[in-house]
């Protein structure tokens, strides 16, 4: 079967389709993505909240169109921080429904933990042991750990990049006070839930999915997208430290420049670097493995879970 899954972020909207059956690996068949930045949408002044809807609604309408034509039988549509935690979140969410026929609802955050754990479990198997897993994405930092495909713990932090970068710099690049109180403020939130982590044992492998932290890898020498997805790529803590001094040197326009930096995400690399410096700092985490499946990839499993629950209940 086609599946399509539309992931409304809150940096980009990103629409895949997937081939998916049961027992098999989910193969992407289409993919692209559209840059609409909702997190400083949905925080700004009315105008620019109706015309940061008024792009949604077009896109999710377009989105539906070209699932129908790739023949894809079923949508899964989901938004993640920006539109869960913003106060017209729900009007937004009905005027995509009403305007573009499509069924978008919320994830709340520890949901969106404990399906990108599931990607992440799926990709690495079993033979990993505890798996402990980092995802930062524009609003929140998503972590879990566990030992089955359902952590033990599944946690959301309000340490996404895009919301970091809007909330504590004002100028680029940020000052040095600005970015001593940036990384305060990480460490203190990370800092709380370490404990609240490790009281279910240590992890025998730590993974991070995510742009920035592709972004980051690849900046430290990790290999392009251009050469597929089996090709490990890895974080090293001490590179990530390296990363964040570089950075915070560097205006917008130069961070562009660097190897696997998108434009449109370069404003707010830095923020994402002070978090992943935290979080692996703070759980002691010497490396991180980057998986290529995350939230949209679980989404798509747990799908099919559910169907083959639903065909194939368990014998009475």
């Amino acid at each position: 079967m086609r599946i399509a899954v539309l992931d409304v972020g809150s940096n980009t909207v990103h629409l895949l389709l997937v081939d998916a059956h049961r027992g098999a690996k989910p193969l992407p068949a289409h993919k692209e993505k559209a840059d609409l930045r909702l997190v400083d949408v949905v925080s700004g002044s009315d105008a620019a909240t109706s015309a940061g809807a008024d792009r949604l609604v077009e896109y999710c309408r377009y989105a539906a169109g070209v699932a129908e034509d790739k023949g894809a039988t079923s949508m899964l549509a989901f938004a993640t921080s920006a539109l869960r935690e913003s106060a017209i979140g729900e009007q937004i969410i009905e005027r995509v429904r009403h305007e573009a026929g499509v069924d978008l609802t919320t994830l709340s955050g520890e949901d969106e933990a404990r399906l990108t754990f599931l990607a992440v479990r799926r990709w690495y198997g079993w033979s990993a042991g505890r798996l402990l897993s980092f995802d930062i994405g524009g609003g929140s930092l998503e972590l879990a750990m566990g030992i089955d495909e359902d952590p033990d713990v599944a946690l959301s932090l309000p340490l996404g990049a895009a919301r970091l970068t809007q909330e504590w710099f004002t100028t680029d690049p940020p000052s040095e006070d600005e970015l001593r109180e940036l990384r305060r403020h990480v460490r203190a939130e990370i800092a709380d839930v370490v404990g609240k982590v490790h009281r279910f044992g240590l992890p025998d492998h730590a993974v991070a999915s995510s742009k920035t932290f592709r972004s980051l890898a690849r900046i430290a020498g990790a290999a392009p997208s251009a050469d597929g997805p089996y090709v490990r790529r890895t974080l090293r803590h001490a590179d990530a430290q390296e990363i964040v001094s570089r950075l915070a040197e560097m205006p917008a326009a130069e961070r562009a420049k660097l190897a696997g930096v998108p434009r449109g995400r370069s404003e707010q690399l830095l923020a994402g670097a002070v978090v992943a410096d935290a979080a692996m700092d703070l759980f002691d985490v010497e490396s991180v493995d980057i998986c290529p499946w995350a939230l949209r990839e679980g989404m798509i499993l747990r799908r099919l879970d559910h169907l083959d629950s639903v065909e194939n209940p368990p014998a009475r």
